[in-house]
């Protein structure tokens, strides 16, 4: 017998966004989704907790498709020429850790290792660790690790984890959850 789910109207457009940007998305075990942040400040495609564990995720999916093929009909025009959006990853990651630690003295950037990105079917990527302002739109959580993914020509992954502790537990809560987006191979 076939066992029938239902899936709410968040995580379907989700899914439709993931779609266009060759992302898929499987939801974690133990999680449970939550409505994303969606205003002037933060918008947010989709967003889970992990109930009981002070612990949530907020994530962002763009298709770089038509900027990159933009991008393509510009080049060898100096006049119209547009940034490259395999680049678009940087930028996002900086809006958003300014946006969530509220200068960069409260965030450390790293490069993601090409080990890591393999996993993700990404070409690129930064981490962001936060110190978070307290604000109530991220329920007053004081950390945050904001996590950029990109793949050439094709899409951009964002990922923010919050939770009050960057010990191992929030690591671990992170590590639950760390399958759930990657890059179509």
């Amino acid at each position: 017998m076939r066992k029938l789910t239902t899936e709410s109207l968040q995580l379907k457009n989700f899914r439709a966004i993931a779609a266009r940007a060759n992302v898929i998305f499987t939801f974690p075990a133990g999680f449970r989704e939550i409505p994303a942040p969606d205003n002037e400040d933060f918008s947010f495609d989709y967003a889970m907790e992990y109930p009981g564990k002070n612990f949530e995720i907020w994530f962002q999916v763009k298709s770089q498709k038509e900027n990159y093929a933009a991008y393509q009909r510009t080049l060898g025009n100096k006049e119209t020429r547009q940034a490259d959006p395999d680049s678009i990853y940087i930028g996002m990651g900086n809006a958003h850790a300014r946006a969530f630690a509220g200068d960069s003295d409260s965030y450390f950037t790293k490069m993601i290792p090409w080990s890591y990105l393999k996993r993700y079917n990404a070409d690129a990527g930064r981490s962001y660790l936060l110190n978070l302002q307290d604000m109530p739109i991220t329920k007053h959580y004081k950390y945050g690790l904001l996590i950029t993914l990109q793949k050439d020509q094709t899409g951009t992954i964002l990922a923010v984890c919050f939770g009050n502790e960057k010990g191992p537990e929030f690591f671990k809560n992170i590590d639950k959850a760390s399958n759930c987006l990657k890059f179509k191979p």
